[in-house]
């Protein structure tokens, strides 16, 4: 499915930099570049060698004017990322020297590239399939190292191989059972109902094995959202500075300092967390604070993790009750802070609000329970499993979605058995599951879920 136009963009980040990137790819990228680059001693494009660079000029072919001095790389199709030929020109990395080269390319002949376009096409000339692909996404929005590990883990095929193994599984049963629908005079060994439904048992423990590790896959990839809450001047700002190891709140001994949500990312133990203190919970008649009281109300009700705040130095007052009546069924952990101190907080009173929930002491101001806390959240992510930077993760919510419509459809073929009906309705679930897992790979996908794929993409990748 190789393209007939020539695509081009600049692949390095908006701003200032040592070093930018314009690439190209396409059956014209050589051409396009030969116009425009001079090398020393008056090399040419065409004799240079693949993956090979070559120091030279841009020029202007009308002008006859320098526009920068660059480094250029030549990598020719197949054997390169689109599959193509690209071309990349390292120039120097201010946003106009950029902008100059890349105006250039299209005026020979190439065209701006769609978001992900460089990456479409590598999915599209089959070297990357569709899972991979994504995963190129991944590894650029990456936030710890363990969220790299998974991606990359993706991005070397580990996901798609195992697609891949129970889409196999299932057209072998496929196979057997339409082989003795469609030649029943013929001498071929046909595979019961019986062992079919062992088979099917087999795939769909795997299936659900695999499913079990959606929620801590999506919080490797998209951060945990986790709100602090607790009636005013507790300590929640402060707890955010000791997570962080920076003063990025304010903290003064003033209730109501915190009137807005703030919000930063958290790398515990390689787990991202998207922090966000809150405002301190209260009746108030400051309307900016009220806004934020409001908004903190919000943010809880969507949060995957909230850290409750109490003053273990001080007994129950009616603001915590307010704060822990809204904690209902939500992921939550407790935390006693001030433990440093006298400690003034009932553990009987405390006990109905708190039944099912973790509850840590800790001290914000000396650090005592920190390491507590992080465990405990590593915990709950992980489900007091270890992850290993080998394990098939699945963490997209696209995936997620196709592995529930295979698990139906693979319990449909179960009761299909079950009630004695023949084997080529049998064939239609089996089939049906074998096209949804083919979705996650690309091999069953449409052109408008391609399309919205690598739509989110950046220009340039």
């Amino acid at each position: 499915m190789f393209q007939e136009d020539t695509i081009a963009a600049i692949a390095t980040a908006v701003g200032e930099g040592g070093i930018g990137i314009v690439r190209l790819s396409g059956s014209g990228a050589l051409e396009i570049a030969g116009r425009i680059f001079k090398g020393i001693h008056g090399r040419e494009v065409k004799d240079i060698t693949s993956y090979q660079a070559a120091y030279g000029h841009i020029i202007d072919p009308d002008s006859r004017r320098m526009v920068d001095e660059v480094i250029l790389l030549v990598m020719r199709g197949p054997a390169s990322y689109t599959k193509e030929d690209v071309i990349e020109i390292h120039c120097h990395g201010g946003p106009i020297p950029l902008k100059n080269i890349l105006a250039l390319t299209l005026r020979m002949g190439a065209r701006l590239a769609e978001p992900g376009e460089f990456t479409k096409r590598a999915f599209l000339n089959g070297r990357l399939d569709l899972a991979q692909a994504e995963a190129v996404i991944d590894v650029i929005r990456a936030k710890t190292d363990i969220s790299l590990k998974m991606a990359m883990n993706h991005l070397t095929g580990n996901l798609s191989r195992a697609i891949c193994g129970l889409r196999h599984n299932i057209l072998e049963l496929i196979a057997q059972l339409e082989a003795a629908i469609d030649f029943p005079e013929d001498d071929i060994e046909e595979v019961t109902a019986g062992q079919v439904d062992v088979a099917v048992r087999q795939i769909l423990a795997t299936l659900v094995k695999m499913m079990s590790t959606a929620q801590t896959g999506r919080i490797l990839r998209e951060g945990l959202e986790t709100v602090i809450i607790g009636k005013p001047n507790v300590g929640k700002s402060s707890l955010l500075n000791a997570l962080l190891g920076e003063n990025r709140a304010i903290v003064t001994e003033i209730p109501g300092t915190t009137r807005d949500s703030i919000e930063e990312y958290i790398n515990i133990r390689g787990i991202p967390l998207k922090v966000i203190d809150t405002a301190g919970i209260r009746d108030t008649n400051d309307k900016i604070e009220q806004i934020g009281v409001d908004k903190a109300r919000e943010i809880m009700n969507r949060a995957g993790l909230i850290l409750l705040m109490l003053d273990a130095s001080r007994s129950l007052s009616a603001e915590d009750r307010e704060v822990l009546g809204l904690i209902k069924e939500q992921p939550t952990l407790v935390l006693l802070n001030k433990s440093d101190l006298p400690s003034r907080l009932s553990q009987i009173e405390l006990a109905p609000w708190v039944e099912d929930k973790q509850i840590i002491a800790i001290s914000v101001t000396d650090g005592t329970g920190i390491e507590e806390l992080e465990q405990a959240i590593v915990n709950l992510v992980y489900s007091g499993q270890v992850y290993q930077g080998d394990s098939v993760l699945v963490d997209n919510v696209r995936h997620v979605h196709a592995l529930t419509q295979v698990k139906i459809h693979l319990e449909e073929v179960l009761n299909t058995i079950a009630a004695n009906m023949p084997s080529d309705c049998i064939v239609i679930d089996l089939r049906a599951a074998w096209e949804k897992l083919g979705e996650i790979t690309g091999d069953t996908v449409s052109e408008d879920i391609i399309d919205q794929i690598f739509s989110r993409f950046c220009i340039g990748k």
